[in-house]
């Protein structure tokens, strides 16, 4: 019999589960004065198993190579130092000597082994972080997390940069009368598209791994969640989505809690990844890309992006207008096998197109659809068995004056 999961959309993330302890504080890392939250730590006493999935960005920034390189030597992990306002990218050695600095810094307040800490900054590119206002602000969230003063919400505050909003969830489940609690906080609002985008997202549960390699379930949670979105089609230099497992629940990850915790982990990914897309720069659309009957999966997923990050298209969503002939014009180009004789197209339950023959008096049904805050465009191209689903936004003016300078 499956387990039942209980899931809640919008909570203090990464602090619900037990033994985490949070805190977020300012460092004035945009400039002096600035009293917004841009430092944090998430921290466990007990050592935890740990997992990453990191960008696929040839410009790696210095917190995600030394974030690798701390998960590739299977040391015990403590918990993340991370900051806003500054990706420590593109930064050269002394970005690197910055990066390992934080997390000897963070595990030293927290009373720690050093190389305990994983790293995570993300903000403006090619710019030194100023080391000589985080240290101190690293010191004071590490004593209070360590101290039990613990603050989910101003964590996950500390980490937005372009955000409007925090972005957080909650999903448990009971095993042998024991419960596990897995939860989430993130950050990303622009340059999305993952492999991963301009995002970083935390997980913490405290189920006990054990001998489980956390790393192929995340990589497939984060597969079909949060790379499977697009806002803008920019790749980041700093994408990272992090696991820790402290094992504080007492409920070991053995064949009677796997099923559940796949599902929770996904679900927990899943949200975070929308709530990223729904948060979009300047957005005021999230569109569901539903293709089915592909001939590979990569060829569905490839006419997915195409559409998705078809400036064309997303003008289109946001002026409510139903063009089906640039859906079409975005298949032609995307690298997938079909018949365009053969191609159904649905707005909602509304077929535009059906076997490649236009459905004109469908048109006034298609505008009420596109004019919604979310809908789905479903296509199947009849090629094969193979599916996809990618969100996707809009594209607006606002999104063009928000980035035309920093």
């Amino acid at each position: 019999m499956p387990i039942e999961i209980t899931f809640t959309p919008n909570t203090l993330g990464v602090t619900d589960p037990k033994g985490f302890f949070a805190k977020g504080v300012s460092a004035d890392v945009r400039r002096k004065g600035n009293d917004r939250l841009d430092t944090g730590i998430v921290f466990s006493k007990t050592p935890c198993a740990a997992a990453g999935v990191f960008t696929k960005n040839r410009v790696k920034a210095a917190p995600v190579l030394q974030c690798e390189g701390i998960l590739n030597s299977s040391t015990a992990i403590h918990g993340i130092v991370a900051n806003s306002g500054n990706a420590n990218a593109c930064t050269g050695e002394q970005g690197k000597v910055d990066a390992a600095q934080m997390a000897d810094q963070a595990a030293s307040a927290c009373g720690v082994p050093g190389n305990s800490f994983l790293v995570c900054s993300t903000g403006r590119i090619g710019e030194l972080l100023p080391m000589d206002r985080i240290s101190p602000a690293i010191a004071a969230a590490g004593r209070a997390a360590q101290a039990g003063d613990t603050d989910g919400e101003s964590f996950s505050n500390c980490i937005l940069t372009s955000d409007t909003r925090k972005k957080t969830c909650t999903a448990t489940f009971s095993v042998g009368g024991k419960t596990v609690t897995l939860a989430g906080s993130a950050k990303g609002a622009g340059m999305i598209q993952p492999d991963m985008a301009t995002m970083l997202a935390f997980i913490t549960t405290d189920i006990d791994a054990g001998e489980v390699a956390l790393k192929p379930i995340l990589q497939e949670a984060v597969k079909h969640t949060f790379n499977a979105i697009t806002v803008d089609g920019d790749m980041s230099t700093n994408d990272t989505v992090l696991v820790l497992a402290n094992g504080a629940s007492g409920v070991r990850l053995d064949d009677s809690a796997l099923e559940a915790f796949k599902e929770a982990l996904f679900l927990i990914c899943d949200n975070l990844a929308d709530k990223i897309v729904a948060d979009g720069e300047r957005i005021t659309k999230v569109v569901e890309l539903l293709i089915t009957g592909a001939d590979t999966e990569k060829g569905a997923e490839n006419i997915a992006r195409a559409i998705g990050n078809s400036l064309l298209v997303k003008t289109s969503w946001y002026g409510n207008d139903p063009n089906w002939g640039r859906l079409m014009d975005a298949l032609g180009y995307a690298d997938s096998e079909f018949d365009p004789e053969k191609i159904d197209i649905s707005y909602g339950d509304v077929p535009a197109l059906v076997s490649g023959t236009p459905i004109p008096e469908n048109k006034p049904q298609w505008k009420t659809v596109v004019s919604e805050r979310r809908f789905t465009i479903h296509i199947n191209t009849h090629a094969g068995d193979a599916s996809y689903r990618l969100r996707a936004s809009d594209l607006t003016e606002g999104y063009v004056d928000f980035n035309k300078s920093e």
